[in-house]
């Protein structure tokens, strides 16, 4: 059994520290044979999606990330560990209010490990999402049992322990990491990650025969009991449990690792609660709430400019271009489609041959974005690039009936 290395929490805090339930290691399955690089997914984690029952706003993928063309395996030392591997790992779960840039995590679990997958402590806290828990039939989190939870801020000091100098290691990491940074930008604080792997990143880079990306089929894989599906600690145990083999395989196939790094969120504009409702305590009590609804979908508007055409590098940006992102910002998605909006872009959820230009920070990623702006010509920028670009947008060309395009 194992002990917990942490400083306890507070009384306040509704959190729980742990080591991994006592089980026999699970065998490990014999190294599979790498895969030849290869395209990206076609579509976001089907897994995430289908149990939030809500369409999600990150597209892209971390499926195949780490498939890169032409790059060698790491050495392995003469221990067979690959030298490279990261020294430390933590498991992460988190469950939220739903998919979109302005939900909430209502629970948080994180196994730290090892630099060879051994847990080393759990740790386990509810969150008040200071609004609507969204999803209760998914998580199972009702407002009463949500009320008096600590609020993020409370819980953030703690939570940087845990997860500080380690790499992120998460089931479809993006929408983890991404959920995880937003929390700690609202709180004015910079999340303490700078790398994740992806558990299915990693699952398809061994080639395991998996039916689908569900973590319940990767748990039956390695023969690991799945007790509370979509429950923060449950989860986060499962992974941890998974991920043990899953390294180990890696290792000894010399594999390298689908780490990605994980950009610093630093501009962040909180949306304006629906009502009025500003979620924070009321001045009625301990455990007293204004609590947000449950957002529909946003939506952005249609630029009213005809398509110029791509983007010439070199060039300015024209009103009317088609512009589309991918992966991590510095400054948070919302922003950054907000202000291409205003400035008579139109923003579009994914790559065609219609689309101007694609922004992203990771333009040799995997994902299906990139994938199709190399297919389809289209030019890609940064995020520092673009948002040179947006100080000087060029007017649109006149509208058809005499209406100018400047605006």
């Amino acid at each position: 059994m194992l002990e917990d290395r942490a400083t306890p929490l507070s009384p306040r805090q509704v959190a729980r520290q742990q080591p991994l339930p006592g089980a026999e290691p699970v065998a490990l399955q014999p190294a599979l044979p790498l895969p030849p690089p290869a395209g990206p997914a076609e579509s976001a984690d089907p897994a995430r999606t289908a149990e939030t029952g809500t369409a999600g706003r990150e597209t892209d993928t971390e499926a195949d990330a780490g498939q890169r063309h032409g790059v060698p395996p790491p050495a392995a030392p003469a221990d067979g560990w690959p030298a490279d591997y990261p020294g430390a790992y933590a498991v992460v779960d988190v469950e939220t209010t739903g998919l979109r840039s302005d939900d909430r995590i209502v629970s948080a679990a994180v196994y730290r490990l090892d630099a060879h997958g051994a847990v080393e402590d759990s740790w386990y806290t509810l969150v008040n999402p200071q609004r609507d828990p969204g999803p209760v039939w998914i998580h199972g989190l009702t407002r009463e049992v949500l009320a008096d939870a600590p609020l993020f801020p409370e819980i953030a000091e703690e939570f940087t322990a845990r997860l500080e100098g380690r790499v992120l290691v998460a089931h479809n990491a993006v929408f983890d990491w991404m959920m995880i940074a937003r929390e700690y930008a609202r709180a004015g604080l910079t999340a303490p990650v700078r790398r994740r792997l992806c558990t299915i990143a990693l699952a398809r880079q061994l080639r395991l025969p998996l039916p689908n990306a569900r973590l319940a089929s990767l748990a039956d894989h390695f023969g690991v009991a799945q007790r509370r599906a979509h429950d923060a600690e449950d989860d986060a145990r499962v992974l941890a449990e998974i991920f043990r083999p899953s390294l180990r395989q890696a290792a000894e196939a010399g594999a390298r690792l689908p780490l990605l790094a994980c950009q610093p969120l630093t501009e962040w504009a909180e949306q304006a609660p629906a009502g009025g409702a500003g979620g924070a305590r009321s001045p009625g009590g301990h455990g007293a709430y204004q609590w947000r609804t449950w957002r529909p979908n946003r939506r952005l508007p249609a630029s009213p400019y005809p398509n110029p055409g791509r983007y010439v590098r070199g060039g300015r940006l024209k009103q009317g271009m088609r512009v589309a992102f991918s992966g991590d910002t510095s400054v948070d998605r919302s922003l950054l489609e907000d202000r291409a909006v205003e400035a008579g872009l139109h923003v579009a959820g994914s790559v065609s041959r219609y689309t101007s230009l694609l922004v992203t920070n990771d333009p040799g990623g995997p994902t299906s974005k990139v994938t199709r702006a190399a297919a389809h010509g289209t030019p890609v920028i940064d995020e520092a690039a673009f948002l040179h670009l947006m100080r000087d947008v060029e007017p649109a060309d006149a509208l058809p009936g005499g209406d100018g395009g400047a605006g």
